[in-house]
């Protein structure tokens, strides 16, 4: 049972105890008034994978809460999570209800949570890919062939629960150097973006920090057209090929909260955000479509095999 429910249940229990206590038996229209003011007062948590810088990413998602709360007819409320792990957390925990997760935190969220479901990603998540891009200074330039160089250069990926910086960048690497896990491979140990998503990996790359990174393929391109530093000092040098990514993940303790049926309502709600809204510019995606738990098999497959994922 979700805490926040638990809380007002028990709130309500109290309440109904003390009126008996003073001798008044609650008539079952009270009743039926109590449990339709306790679900109009529910709320309905939104979360993220935090990918992007906090504040920026607030500011978007609450424009999503908005959206839902016109469509759905219930409240809605955006939680910022501080890591990926933070947003598996949340959801298992059942703070959170409906969770904008990467590939592989969604798997993790629905394994932790029995019943939960992938009900939504963007048109263009079920052929996600990321980049490896490179200071300018490195001299390396793109090409269709994994850039092997890399080896000798410094090297970061994005959060490690990250599918389209860590998990998918680290399984392409090591189709192309024989099987080699990066610790061993790289001539320096590669670093980790632990907060501030692909655009601190972005930056970290663009500022020298580091030579060589791994991001997701639309928050880089979404930087080359806005910010000069990244356009001057980085270009991308490899793209992965296609795997599945992005999804929203609704938990199922929902259909209490909201009544029979919800899920469906969410996921409807979802699909149906206009073209160019505030709603979708909060997932960086030109549309919705439908999602199912089996849609992120791969990505589950691939966890396992790079034993970052124990089922």
């Amino acid at each position: 049972m979700l805490k926040r429910y638990l809380f007002r249940v028990g709130l309500a229990a109290v309440t109904a105890l003390s009126l008996v206590g003073c001798g008044g038996d609650p008539s079952p229209a009270d009743s039926t008034d109590n449990a339709s003011s306790e679900k109009t007062a529910a709320t309905l948590y939104l979360s993220a994978i935090p990918d992007e810088k906090i504040t920026d990413q607030k500011a978007k998602f609450d424009k999503l809460a908005e959206y839902l709360t016109g469509k759905l007819g219930i409240e809605t409320e955006f939680v910022f999570s501080k890591d990926y792990s933070d947003s598996v957390t949340k959801f298992k925990n059942g703070e959170v209800h409906l969770v904008w997760f990467g590939g592989l935190s969604g798997v993790r969220a629905r394994l932790a949570v029995e019943g939960a479901q992938a009900i939504a990603q963007g048109s263009e998540d079920p052929k996600y890919k990321s980049y490896i891009i490179a200071n300018k200074a490195t001299g390396l330039q793109p090409s269709a062939e994994f850039p092997a160089a890399i080896k000798d250069l410094t090297f970061t990926f994005g959060s490690p629960g990250s599918t389209s910086g860590r998990l998918m960048p680290t399984y392409f690497i090591m189709q192309n150097n024989g099987g080699i896990e990066p610790d061993k491979w790289f001539a320096q140990k590669p670093g980790f973006q632990m907060s501030g998503g692909h655009v601190a990996t972005t930056n970290a790359v663009a500022d020298g920090t580091y030579q060589v990174g791994a991001v997701n393929y639309k928050t880089y391109d979404d930087l080359v057209a806005s910010d000069p530093k990244v356009a001057e000092n980085t270009v991308k040098i490899w793209t992965t090929p296609f795997y599945a990514d992005y999804n929203f993940t609704i938990h199922p303790e929902v259909e209490k909260l909201f009544g029979a049926g919800f899920i469906g309502k969410v996921q409807a709600a979802l699909i149906a955000a206009p073209a160019g809204s505030d709603a979708l510019k909060a997932i960086n995606r030109d549309s919705v479509i439908a999602a199912k738990n089996e849609d992120f098999d791969g990505i589950k497959n691939t966890a396992v095999e790079l034993k970052l994922l124990e089922l």
